[in-house]
């Protein structure tokens, strides 16, 4: 694991603390999305790292104007441990302990071409079933596939892309 997962998991586990607590899980889950965002933007990055920042200055350049007064403060504390450039994995990870907490399953299927409504209701249906939860599905495009789709749903990989089949029967026929 990297030492950015390391250093970001407790103060992941404190934002979620903090949202659970106030019962904000999607307010706290868009803020963080905008910080992580703007930390992530190489120009704001090298920002951040100036010793010449104040905090109250990184709070504001780093805080949604809709963030509520405990979200600034989580940035503050962020900010006096020059911790404000591990918030895309802070993000991540709030999202994570969110999406478990309301017993969602996260899954991003990958498709070759466009997938209709009715495909990607079929799909949902499937991992909902498969899952026993909730499913919440993005979709990516990837003409690379050929055809098919490759679904990723954390530790659940299923690759039903023609890509990965040819792949598969290029493997056996080698052996």
């Amino acid at each position: 694991m990297s030492q950015a997962l390391t250093l970001a998991r407790p103060y992941a586990r404190a934002a979620f603390a903090t949202a659970r607590d106030e019962g904000t899980f999607a307010p706290w889950s868009d803020a963080l999305a905008f910080s992580a965002h703007v930390a992530a933007d190489p120009h704001v990055s090298a920002l951040l790292s100036n010793p010449e920042l104040g905090r109250d200055d990184a709070v504001a350049l780093l805080a949604p104007e809709t963030a509520g007064e405990s979200f600034g403060r989580f940035l503050a504390i962020l900010a006096e441990a020059h911790r404000l450039p591990l918030l895309p994995e802070i993000a991540g990870m709030y999202d994570q302990l969110r999406a478990e907490a309301e017993h969602v399953v996260k899954a991003t299927v990958t498709s070759a071409a466009e997938l209709s409504t009715a495909e990607l209701d079929a799909i949902k249906a499937a991992l909902r079933k498969r899952f026993g939860q909730e499913v919440d599905v993005t979709t990516a495009i990837d003409a690379s596939l050929i055809g098919g789709a490759v679904i990723d749903a954390g530790d659940v990989v299923i690759d039903g892309s023609l890509k990965g089949k040819l792949s598969r029967l290029q493997t056996a026929l080698a052996n």
